[in-house]
């Protein structure tokens, strides 16, 4: 192996130190580097003509991406992850006690321990590239920044917004860095290293006072003040977390006692933090799903099959669904998009929706108006079948009526060439029925979104028994672009993310007509780890929409999947759900906060009764899910736990924190989730009866993973 630091002298006496990880497309930062940039340092001290030094990386887009996360999974215990943080800490602290100025230039990624690196340096000079990003994300792995970050950073750009940075994990624009006092220059990347060069030339700088708004400057100032900063963020913490994520906390009392105690009691709280996370099985839950997503990307879904390049979309349907997915294919993937509607009204909304979500990037300052009217002119539409010949794919968004999806692929191989890919999200009708009416059924595959388009990141790509393996192929690069990470599911009723989200909805329906009330069915599966509640949901995605699908689940999977009867009188009082402001819960000026509307109950005949324990609500519904999860790898609806995991998490917002439905069962034991469905078989009926696979895995103590 190559080395990873190189040092070259320049006449004006100013060291470059280049990291480039050879045979890696991006720096990552690993163990083995210490002893390579500990020598280094020590060449520098050596040196009196070294003036000042400037890190800069030798990859074409990225700075330092952070540290290499298999690093951590080697790690046996809490004991080995300590010691990693404690290594970080000694090479920082040296880099920082140097007594020559050290300037970082900054192009691309510059993350987790890249950011880490960057602070221990005294001066920052980033590019105004795009692709130019700073950020703390370990949260987001369920760890802290383990390399001084929760020490350097509070006291670099103040406690409040380093708090920020560090519980969200996102990542701050060069003019947002710039701002915050984060970086001390932003110039263009073609003057980035000569930039750099003049900082170091010109010596250590005292770093000027971070402008801070007038509450941080008072809060900030004092211990009482600090206190109240504190106490505020875990409060936040505990009421976004439900308790579920250890790392927010232990980032603020890193913070917290460091700038009590000093910098050195600081990064002692810090290394042994970080170590107790890196054990954690919600850190390594979260961790399997960074791998899991960054394995698929190297996927292309079909084994031996090449892609082909899609160079313009056809979107049929012009409203919420089709208005979003033509959004994402503009914006996102940066692919012509032409949206079909039978009236100029969808056609309107179609337009408008996607230039709302342009249009915020404006305001936000992150976009040009011209690169948003840029963006804006690849969408077009038409109320015929015109400029549609060119097509490589035509995505289907009409109403769920098996009639009119023939009508619409007869039209699509009428009107477009003999590759043209048809794909239909629907959400519920099996693809090997839409296929039916197509002379070409190899093109026709199923690609299954979620609402809100632009911010739901998963999409099914449903393949029925004669799509072809190109076919496969190029619908899921082309969600990929879209910026959507996707799983290839096969062919049946609901597929993978609605099939095992009805028995879970179902299960809650019976919970609430048992006397459940609407609030507390919806805190018990917050506090769970679900995003909403489930009657949040069903309010969401509408009451009709989950009446729809019912009976066709029910006909195709069976009597498990029928629907409570009470749910029809919901209808019949008119009650959809948000969308027409009629549900479970209040809607209009009038809710500021979310308040139940009482007289659902009345419409149901129901009175709601004694609160059950709200981890046994939980379990009722949960277990139902996974059953079914297992069933549907049962039968090859998905390829793998992985993928039923992914699903799962990105599809419904199945808590991160367990790993999927998969590695919670693991977690569980198969046997003892096949003891509570037994037991709630014998109390509610054969709903519960676990399947047989869990059965055998049961028998036999196997595991997932």
């Amino acid at each position: 192996m190559g080395k990873t630091f190189n040092l070259t002298r320049r006449e004006d006496g100013i060291a470059i130190l280049t990291m480039d990880v050879p045979g890696e497309t991006m720096n990552t930062l690993k163990a083995e580097f210490g002893p390579e940039i500990s020598e280094i340092l020590s060449e520098i001290k050596r040196d009196s003509s070294i003036r000042g030094l400037v890190l800069i990386s030798g990859k074409k887009d990225s700075f330092v991406a952070g540290a290499d996360i298999s690093m951590l999974d080697a790690c046996q215990t809490a004991g080995d992850a300590k010691a990693l943080s404690q290594q970080g800490h000694v090479v920082f602290n040296e880099l920082e006690a140097l007594n020559i100025p050290v300037v970082a230039a900054i192009h691309g990624a510059c993350l987790g321990g890249g950011l880490e690196l960057a602070l221990a340096c005294h001066q920052r000079v980033c590019s105004d590239d795009g692709k130019t990003m700073l950020g703390v994300p370990e949260v987001q792995l369920g760890l802290l920044p383990g390399g001084g970050g929760t020490q350097r950073l509070p006291r670099l750009v103040g406690i409040t917004t380093a708090l920020d940075m560090m519980l969200t994990g996102k990542q701050i624009r060069p003019k947002q860095a710039l701002k915050m006092g984060l970086v001390n220059d932003v110039v263009p990347q073609t003057i980035l290293l000569q930039t750099a060069v003049e900082m170091a030339l010109a010596g250590k700088q005292i770093a000027k006072p971070v402008k801070k708004s007038l509450v941080n400057q008072l809060l900030e100032g004092t211990g009482f003040g600090r206190n109240i900063i504190f106490d505020q963020a875990a409060k936040q913490v505990a009421k976004k977390t439900q308790g579920n994520y250890p790392a927010p906390a232990k980032i603020i009392d890193c913070v917290r006692q460091g700038i009590a105690k000093g910098m050195q009691k600081g990064l002692e709280v810090e290394a042994s933090h970080f170590a107790e996370l890196v054990v954690s099985k919600e850190s390594e839950a979260l961790r399997s799903i960074f791998f899991a997503t960054t394995e698929m990307k190297k996927e292309t879904g079909a084994e031996g099959a090449t892609p082909r390049k899609v160079k313009k979309a056809v979107i049929l349907g012009g409203g919420l669904m089709g208005g979003g997915i033509a959004s994402v294919t503009t914006t996102k993937a940066k692919i012509p998009a032409r949206v079909k509607d039978i009236n100029e009204k969808g056609l309107s909304n179609a337009l408008s929706y996607a230039y709302k979500l342009l249009d915020k990037g404006v305001k936000r300052r992150h976009m040009t108006p011209a690169a948003r009217d840029n963006l804006m002119a690849l969408m077009t539409t038409t109320t015929e079948y015109k400029g549609v010949k060119d097509a490589d794919i035509v995505v289907e968004a009409v109403f769920e009526d098996l009639a009119l999806k023939h009508q619409m692929v007869k039209d699509i191989e009428r009107e477009c060439g003999e590759h043209t890919i048809f794909a239909s999200n629907t959400s519920s009708l099996p693809i090997g029925q839409i296929a039916q009416a197509a002379s070409r059924p190899e093109n026709v595959i199923g690609l299954h979104y979620f609402s809100p388009v632009e911010k739901m990141p998963l999409v099914e790509v449903i393949a029925h028994a004669k799509t072809s393996p190109e076919t496969i192929a190029t619908t899921v690069a082309f969600a990929r672009k879209q910026g959507k990470t996707p799983i290839v599911v096969q062919d049946g009723a609901g597929f993978y993310v609605n099939r095992i989200l009805a028995l879970y909805m179902n299960e809650a329906a019976q919970l609430l007509l048992e006397g459940q009330s609407v609030e507390h069915l919806d805190k018990a599966l917050v506090k769970f780890g679900f995003p909403v509640g489930p009657i949040t949901l069903l309010d969401e995605v509408g009451i009709d929409v989950g009446a729809k699908i019912s009976p066709i689940l029910e006909k195709e999977l069976g009597e498990r999947f029928k629907a409570p009867a009470a749910f029809d009188k919901l209808l019949s009082d008119d009650r959809k759900g948000r969308k027409n402001g009629k549900g479970f819960y209040q809607y209009g000026a009038a809710s500021k906060k979310k308040a139940v509307d009482e007289t659902v109950y009345g419409v149901l005949g129901i009175k709601p009764g004694v609160d059950k324990e709200m981890s046994a609500v939980a379990e009722r519904c949960v277990v139902q899910m996974l059953n079914e999860a297992v069933r549907c790898l049962d039968a090859g609806i998905i390829a793998s736990p992985r993928d039923g995991d992914i699903g799962a998490i990105f599809g419904i917002g199945f808590p991160p924190f367990l790993g999927g439905p998969f590695h919670y069962i693991d977690t569980l034991g198969a046997d003892n989730l096949v003891k509570i469905l037994e037991r709630y078989q014998t109390q509610y009926g054969d709903r519960f009866e676990p399947c047989q696979r869990l059965k055998a895995m049961a028998a036999e103590k196997a595991r997932f993973f």
